[in-house]
């Protein structure tokens, strides 16, 4: 199955490819970037290069979607990734995203995020969406949030040692009109 790239106004969705490993290790490997995520630095270019196999490029096959690389259309850089991913401990379709430090704060999340969600319920046919925030990570849950997510509990994944704040979207409320249109 071919991954379709999607444009917004300032970014570029598109699948990963190995030859992102070098833009990608800032992702993997950056303390600040990893802080509310619960994983570990990645060491190096090859080891970043393995995350991107076994992770988003194994979860194109396996799942037809997965976490797609972020382009800034105006410098050509990769400056994040953002997308869905199935997680298998919680049986759930997940949104995720996450940026490099010079990109916080400008609504790269938001932008990146939306048209991912929307495809998740048009195109993907799934009937929930949610997103896992740490509590402290106020501005990923501002994020969730404006997708149109609520919080919906706390749940327990092997990666981290604390309960993850839950947020969850559903098709029914999603078609409903939640959250509006840009």
């Amino acid at each position: 199955m071919s991954i379709a790239s999607l444009s917004t106004e300032r970014l570029l969705l598109r699948p990963f490819e190995l030859s992102d490993a070098p833009a990608f290790h800032a992702l993997v490997s950056d303390p600040r970037v990893l802080r509310y995520t619960g994983e570990s630095a990645v060491g190096d270019i090859e080891g970043a290069r393995e995350v991107l196999r076994t992770r988003p490029l194994a979860d194109y096959r396996a799942h037809g979607f997965g976490r797609m690389a972020c382009i800034e259309r105006e410098s050509g850089r990769l400056i994040g990734f953002s997308g869905l991913k199935y997680l298998a401990d919680l049986e759930a379709v997940d949104i995720g995203y996450r940026f490099v430090p010079e990109a916080w704060g400008r609504g790269y999340a938001t932008e990146s995020a939306r048209p991912l969600v929307r495809q998740g319920f048009e195109v993907l046919g799934l009937e929930r969406i949610i997103g896992l925030v740490m509590a402290q990570n106020l501005a990923s849950a501002r994020v969730l949030v404006k997708l149109g997510l609520l919080h919906d509990g706390q749940v327990r994944v092997p990666e981290c040692p604390d309960p993850l704040d839950r947020y969850a979207l559903t098709a029914d409320r999603f078609r409903a009109g939640c959250p509006a249109p840009d």
